[in-house]
């Protein structure tokens, strides 16, 4: 079993910028591909980064590229999501996750855990 826990949101002017941060337990993270999902109110809990195991392969969603950045630090047990640009429809609840399988991957069904999410908040 794997426990998560996001840390890091909050209220940004647009334009800003914001690092998430998702400590998980045990002692097996470093066999887990991890990823980063967002769900505003009403909507459907989308996909925005993945990150494999080793940290080599990273994917992202078409709307953040080049403006988010995923990474983790497997001594720490902790994956990053760095927002920069920030713009108000990247307002959502973002959820860390996290794979037996070791390689990254997009789709949220392949997740075996889940966070309980951070606020994230953008202002206009």
């Amino acid at each position: 079993q794997v426990q998560l826990v996001e840390s890091g949101g909050g209220l940004v002017q647009a334009g800003g910028s914001l690092r998430l941060s998702c400590a998980a337990s045990g002692r097996t993270f470093f066999t887990y591909a991890m990823g980063w999902f967002r769900q505003a109110p009403g909507e459907e809990r989308d996909f925005v980064a993945a990150i494999s195991s080793s940290g080599a392969i990273t994917y992202y969603e078409d709307s953040v590229k080049g403006r988010f950045t995923i990474s983790r630090d497997n001594a720490k047990n902790t994956v990053y999501l760095q927002m920069n640009s920030l713009k108000p429809e990247d307002t959502a609840l973002y959820y860390c996750a996290a794979t037996k399988l070791g390689a990254a991957t997009m789709k949220r069904m392949n997740y075996d855990y889940w966070g309980q999410g951070t606020q994230v908040t953008v202002s206009s």
